[in-house]
């Protein structure tokens, strides 16, 4: 369900705007020496003095001294709160060094920085607003307190019954939390409900109530939502694979090949997939199809290991 979360946009506003073009009149050297000055100033700590001259340095021939340009004019706009050039000069940044490891981090702690101080602006200027109360609860979730954030989500659907999205996060709240109550599905399936009834189109909700009449033994009901879910997303793998599962449930194995397909087709490196498709495949009398997806299955589940054994703590 991350795919639902997250910062949506980042690729498009990386590969739009610049600072600026390739300068034009003055000498090549003059414009490096003048460049090669704004960022010496800014790496001593002259940021005031240097942004300026850094903005309006453009293109240099020189890789290296461009590139030094760019990430001084990251930092020294970000010291000075200068956030409309920060932009400017991350987006310089990722066009000339998109795959560059220096810009790449400095890209990331810059993003960092424009989300506080976003959130610092909305805390302060509108505290009690949806969206506040949203981005509030959002880091109670993140924090584990499960009370709070659901508080949150309450204020905002007093302001506001019909607000999307808010009955779709209490769901997924009541069945995140460590200790829930007895009647928690039943609460979660309410509100999935209730956020359907506010956003049809809303295809993680359809996806979660798949799930949720999984676990309590409604595969008809499953099958329905998973199909909506994938309907609504044609790219939601997860939703292929629930649905094949729910199939496979309900002894239904040639209705299942088909989104178990996809769904493998979508997300090649979810071993899962491959598993149920070969055993709808073996149901199906299609041995040597099976077989190989058991095969796949076997290199995949592997392949996830190693990768969470190497992978740092």
């Amino acid at each position: 369900m991350s795919r639902y979360l997250g910062f949506i946009g980042l690729a498009v506003f990386l590969c739009a705007g610049n600072i600026a073009s390739p300068a034009q009149g003055p000498a090549a050297s003059s414009i490096q020496t003048a460049a090669r000055d704004a960022a010496s100033k800014a790496e001593a700590g002259r940021c005031f003095e240097a942004l300026p001259a850094l903005a309006r340095a453009g293109h240099v021939a020189d890789r290296e001294l461009q590139k030094r340009i760019e990430l001084d004019g990251v930092r020294c706009a970000t010291l000075l709160q200068r956030w409309p050039q920060v932009l400017d000069f991350v987006r310089a940044l990722n066009r000339d060094f998109p795959q560059d490891p220096e810009a790449l981090y400095v890209t990331v702690h810059a993003f960092s920085d424009l989300s506080t101080h976003a959130a610092e602006v909305l805390a302060r200027s509108a505290p009690n607003s949806s969206p506040a109360l949203e981005l509030d609860a959002e880091a109670n979730e993140v924090q584990g307190r499960w009370d709070a954030a659901e508080k949150d989500y309450r204020a905002i659907l007093k302001q506001n019954p019909r607000y999307p999205g808010i009955h779709f996060r209490l769901a997924r709240l009541l069945l995140s939390r460590p200790n829930p109550a007895a009647d928690f599905q039943e609460q979660a399936k309410k509100e999935l409900q209730e956020e359907l009834e506010i956003d049809p189109a809303n295809a993680g909700a359809e996806y979660i109530s798949g799930e949720l009449a999984g676990q309590m033994q409604d595969l008809p009901a499953a099958v329905e939502h998973f199909t909506k879910a994938s309907a609504l997303d044609p790219n939601f793998g997860d939703a292929y694979l629930g649905l094949g599962m729910a199939l496979l449930g309900e002894k239904k194995y040639g209705d299942a090949v088909a989104p178990l397909e996809k769904a493998v087709k979508l997300e090649p490196e979810n071993p899962a997939g491959h598993y149920n498709l070969a055993t709808a495949y073996a149901r199906t009398g299609h041995k040597d199809a099976a077989e190989r997806e058991f095969a796949l299955q076997q290199q995949t589940a592997q392949r996830a290991h190693d990768q969470g054994a190497t992978s740092p703590q």
